[in-house]
């Protein structure tokens, strides 16, 4: 290996290395199809954060190119072969509930809070710097390195599949986005509606459900919900049902009667739809709610079916699909749940096992749906990624963890998706540590300072020993 100081190389430049990291911070990059735009297809957001990345890198010399305003490249060295590092700009919505802007990055006892720091703007600008340090050290390399930049990872990483169709695949890559040591094998991904027309007439019953919402991704634990209900019979009695529910349950909210007319809201906590036991689905809370009531017609089917086979259930038991194996159990998140005059609606987001046959498992769903008057209406499925633990990818991530941290490295296996399950030879590295907590997708999401300025010297050495 080199003898260059990667900490000190590293620590010499992290005053510069924050404040390129806050102003990326500051810009809100949710994807917003609403304001999406020629030469802006996500919206105005995920741009921005695109082109920053891109004015920053030519500004520091390298090579950047932009492919159909959805992602781009920052780039520099000679050769056939690409090591790709592969990092994500844009963020999930910021929800409610911070202690300070979510946009506005903070620095509270060496944590530094803001929406997108871990997931993924922190650690993409710790690879940056990375590389940007074997380029001013005019170390010899043999290959090209590329970081990637996608600016749609979070809502199905279609900028990655478009850049692929015009762009050359890195011959080796990593992707930033998850934690250390490596993680070489990806659950597969799948993502299903559930829904219910609204034909069924209601007959007799406590109330009518005008309206339900909950959730903004699959990919998150919906952490709030609200239900506006019409024609109520004993609006006083729901009132005090409710404040009741709420004290006995582990979530927040409020209700408000008007005349027959009753609106509720109910307050969760966001997580990750890799393990929504993380989470409070507020959504599934409201509907356990409501399901004490009777309710007829298609808002009984909807209610009915979340009762049966998604409340309290992660695991997907009540499908009779619950699996696993070495790469880790099945998860189901329930991301997104509506009702209204056309119908009802569940999105579920499944993270399943290296052996698991999702195709099998989209019958069964459908089979115990059609019971309750409901159908699939979509089904999406990115298949489990693999690369071998003795691979010179892997075997060098490795040797250069073990180096600067002291520990052994563990192959691991996630239910997140990253970019390297797209590419034929690629993992995910980093940057959170062992132990650490995960606030990725949640109010408060932070990193430890330190742990960013670790990762960088993990990744600058990283990326020199794969390319040199």
């Amino acid at each position: 290996m080199t003898n260059v100081n990667w900490k000190h190389e590293v620590e010499s430049r992290q005053d510069a290395m924050l404040e390129d990291l806050k102003d990326l911070l500051r810009i809100r990059s949710v994807r917003d199809d609403a304001k999406a735009v020629a030469g802006a297809p996500f919206g105005p957001g995920p741009k921005e954060a695109l082109d920053f990345m891109m004015a920053m890198g030519q500004k520091d010399g390298f090579e950047t190119k932009v492919v159909e305003d959805v992602a781009g490249h920052i780039e520099f060295g000679q050769g056939e072969e690409i090591v790709g590092i592969l990092g994500h700009v844009d963020v999930v919505p910021e929800g409610d509930g911070w202690d300070s802007a979510p946009y506005e990055p903070e620095m509270r006892d060496g944590k530094l809070f803001a929406r997108g720091v871990s997931d993924d703007k922190g650690p993409t600008i710790a690879a940056y710097y990375g590389m940007k340090i074997i380029k001013e050290l005019k170390l010899p390399v043999s290959k090209r390195i590329r970081l990637f930049i996608g600016s749609d990872e979070e809502s199905g990483m279609s900028c990655l599949k478009t850049y692929l169709e015009k762009e050359e695949m890195p011959t080796i890559a990593f992707a930033p986005d998850a934690e250390f040591p490596i993680i070489n094998t990806e659950k597969g991904i799948s993502s299903v509606d559930v829904s219910f027309e609204n034909k069924v007439l209601a007959e007799k019953c406590e109330f009518e459900l005008a309206e339900f919402i909950s959730g903004e991704r699959y990919n998150m634990v919906a952490a709030d919900a609200k239900a506006t209900l019409n024609k109520v019979g004993d609006t006083a009695a729901m009132v005090a049902s409710f404040n009741k529910y709420i004290e006995d349950n582990n979530v927040e909210g409020n209700i408000v009667a008007e005349n027959d007319t009753v609106k509720i809201q109910v307050i969760g906590k966001s997580a990750h739809a890799m393990e929504p036991r993380n989470g409070v689905n507020a959504g599934l809370a409201l509907l356990e709610f409501l399901s004490g009531y009777d309710i007829a017609g298609s808002a009984n089917d909807f209610v009915s079916f979340a009762m049966k086979y998604l409340y309290e259930d992660s695991r997907a038991e009540h499908f009779g699909i619950a699996a696993e194996d070495e790469s880790g159990d099945l998860t189901m998140n329930v991301g997104l749940l509506s009702f209204n005059k056309d119908g009802g609606k569940f999105g579920l987001n499944f993270r399943y096992p290296y052996t698991f046959d999702m195709t099998e498992a989209k019958n069964t769903i459908a089979e115990k749906a059609l019971t309750f008057n409901g159908k699939i209406t979509l089904f999406e499925d990115e298949k489990p990624s693999h690369v071998d633990g003795d691979s010179f990818l892997v075997s060098t991530l490795a040797k250069v963890y073990e180096k600067q941290t002291g520990a052994k490295s563990e192959l691991l296996s996630i239910g997140g998706g990253t970019y390297a399950r797209y590419l034929k030879e690629a993992v995910a590295f980093g940057a959170a540590f062992p132990g650490a907590a995960d606030t990725m997708h949640q109010k408060n999401e932070y990193s430890v300072w330190e742990d960013l300025v670790r990762a960088s010297v993990i990744y600058a050495e990283a990326i020199y020993e794969l390319a040199k």
